[in-house]
């Protein structure tokens, strides 16, 4: 079990060890987030690396990642946990003669009920819990880093519950009690802005904003995640990835986009990004057929430029004539 974060710049280094290049506010908020135990609300486009925070993170610091993936719908049971009634009623079962016993030695109905009160921490012990990932990473043996990965596609109510959960790291089950973090895992959110947050919850988080890299940024990640492509091909697409960010598209292309057209590029042995190259491949950037067609008439097969008008001489006639 690796220790955490000595200084940001151990931060950088770190995650840069897990191949994720950190910028300096990135490796700056990490560290304070640990430092002052506070959760992280990662917000960006979505493919900008938020998840893969969340991964480098786990694997720079040793400590298992416990994903909760969020969605409409989502509610405690799906996020906290659930009791396994079919194993109950199966060790009803199997118990059925035991239980036959002690009930029968009972003299009343009331009698019989108190005891089978008794035998209730049987049924409704930690055997019986299936614990989902808020609980998982609560109970956790060893420290842990927790990501609610898309916090927004949630509903309100969900995310109410949630600051429950990030304020004390306890949860109170009826048959159990309250049950206790025996290590405050380091907690990480992302959302992609599909809708606005509450300001509670930001309130109790440090904030992060995660936008798309630039040419330079972009560039070493590419060449650190696909060291095979050519350094001249590597830059000729990321150039090419720039300015389709820069166009008026239903989706731009994310990071992970990149690094798939990337592979597919050292796949197919390109040397050059030339027109039959991007025309076979760019539906690996782009995911939307109105994009598609916008990226080949823009920059693919672009209209010729409008020739001038030619200007009559003193007689009226026109150059050629």
């Amino acid at each position: 079990m690796t220790n955490l974060f000595e200084s940001t710049a151990s931060v950088k280094s770190e995650l840069n060890r897990q191949k994720y290049i950190a910028s300096g506010e990135i490796a700056t908020i990490v560290y304070l987030a640990q430092k002052l135990g506070k959760p992280l609300l990662a917000e960006g486009p979505a493919g900008v690396g938020k998840t893969e925070l969340a991964k480098a993170l786990a694997g720079a610091t040793g400590r298992e990642l416990i994903r909760l993936q969020c969605y409409e719908g989502l509610d405690e049971s799906k996020a906290l946990y659930e009791w396994e009634y079919s194993k109950q009623l199966l060790y009803t079962q199997l118990l059925r003669d035991k239980l036959n016993d002690t009930l029968g030695q009972a003299g009343s109905l009331a009698e019989a009920a108190d005891k089978l009160a008794k035998e209730e921490d049987v049924f409704f012990s930690s055997r019986f819990l299936l614990q989902r990932p808020l609980l998982k990473a609560i109970l956790s043996e060893q420290p842990t880093v927790l990501l609610i990965d898309e916090i927004d596609r949630a509903d309100a109510e969900f995310e109410a519950f949630l600051l429950e959960i990030l304020s004390d790291f306890q949860v109170s089950v009826p048959e159990l009690g309250t049950l206790v973090a025996k290590h405050k895992p380091f907690v990480i959110l992302t959302s992609n802005n599909t809708r606005e947050l509450s300001e509670a919850l930001k309130r109790r988080c440090l904030y992060l904003f995660i936008d798309y890299p630039n040419l330079q940024e972009e560039l070493a990640v590419v060449r650190l995640k696909v060291p095979d492509l050519n350094p001249k091909l590597a830059q000729q697409a990321v150039e090419f990835v720039q300015k389709l960010r820069k166009a008026d598209m239903r989706k731009s292309p994310s990071i992970s986009e990149t690094l798939d057209w990337a592979n597919a590029l050292v796949a197919l042995n390109a040397s050059n990004l030339d027109k039959a190259t991007l025309e076979d491949t760019i539906s690996v950037l782009l995911k939307h057929e109105a994009d598609l067609q916008k990226a080949k008439q823009q920059y693919i097969n672009p209209p010729p430029p409008p020739q001038p008008r030619q200007k009559p001489d003193e007689f009226g006639r026109f150059s050629g004539n």
